[in-house]
């Protein structure tokens, strides 16, 4: 559902911001936190197969994403909140903005070695951590992106811990922007079952509404021409647009504008996405943040 997997618990606050290069130590190996524990369906999605199963979630797609952000107060010192491989991360840092990505799929922030510019950019920018526990101090960043249905993977208690940690790491009147299913439509057009055929593989992908309607569920089977079988489930709630202002309300912050997707048109019950800027309450003041 989502291009890049978010929180898990790893991650512990840092009273400052992190050394030249740390963040790219942080990156180049799982954390052991993980042992004895189930694995939860975000962490078995998003694997190195994930970007040969959707090829078009590319930097070249992330191109206007980017545009319309920075074009809609996107600057200075940002925090891109799931970043996947770091295609939106590399985007906003070639346009100037000091942009940091986080991430929880090791195999995701790997590849994004393989993005031209990667050294110039990303090298010690990007952090394998738990959006329920960003390790950056308080008041760190001018705004924080969250894109590609990123939002809702933990029940309603672990998602207020996600926005009590973007609170905490927004600066004082910080812009927060949260790109999130369109659950009317979602709850709509719900196509219950899709195959596709590749000669490398078969996806198979059921769908399905639970908590009438409060969430999506998709069981997902992926099966590669060489044998291996790969299978798991994704539960992502769904926020209405009214349900998500109370949410905001709640954790310190105002929405400022709602749109549909990321052409500036209208949020509506036909919209692709619900996509929400947000501002954390008080003064504003930029962070100086290399």
């Amino acid at each position: 559902m989502s291009e890049s997997s978010g929180p898990s618990s790893a991650g512990s606050h840092a009273s400052g911001s992190h050394a030249p290069g740390s963040a790219e130590r942080a990156a180049t190996a799982p954390s052991s936190h993980a042992e004895g524990r189930s694995e939860r369906w975000f962490e078995a999605a998003f694997r190195a197969d994930y970007l040969r199963v959707y090829p078009h979630r590319n930097v070249e797609a992330a191109v206007r994403e980017v545009e319309f952000l920075l074009a809609h107060g996107v600057r200075g010192s940002v925090l891109d909140l799931c970043c996947g491989f770091g295609r939106h991360t590399l985007l906003l840092r070639g346009a100037g903005v000091r942009a940091f990505g986080l991430d929880l799929s090791f195999d995701l922030l790997r590849a994004a070695r393989t993005l031209d510019g990667y050294g110039e950019r990303l090298r010690g920018r990007l952090v394998r951590a738990d959006a329920m526990a960003i390790p950056f101090g308080s008041g760190r960043f001018d705004a924080v992106v969250n894109l590609f249905s990123s939002f809702g993977y933990f029940g309603d208690e672990g998602d207020a811990r996600v926005l009590r940690e973007v609170e905490r790491v927004l600066a004082p009147g910080g812009l927060a922007v949260f790109d999130l299913m369109n659950a009317e439509r979602v709850r709509r057009e719900l196509v219950p079952h899709s195959r596709r055929n590749e000669a490398a593989f078969v996806l198979d992908e059921r769908r399905t509404l639970s908590e009438s309607g409060r969430r999506v569920v998709k069981d997902v089977d992926l099966a590669f021409a060489d044998g291996r079988r790969l299978a798991w489930r994704e539960d992502v709630r769904l926020y209405d647009c009214a349900e998500f202002d109370r949410l905001l309300a709640d954790h310190g912050f105002s929405r400022l504008e709602t749109f549909g997707d990321f052409d500036g048109r209208a949020h509506d019950a036909h919209s692709p996405r619900m996509l929400v800027f947000a501002r954390r309450h008080g003064e504003s003041h930029s962070r100086n943040v290399t």
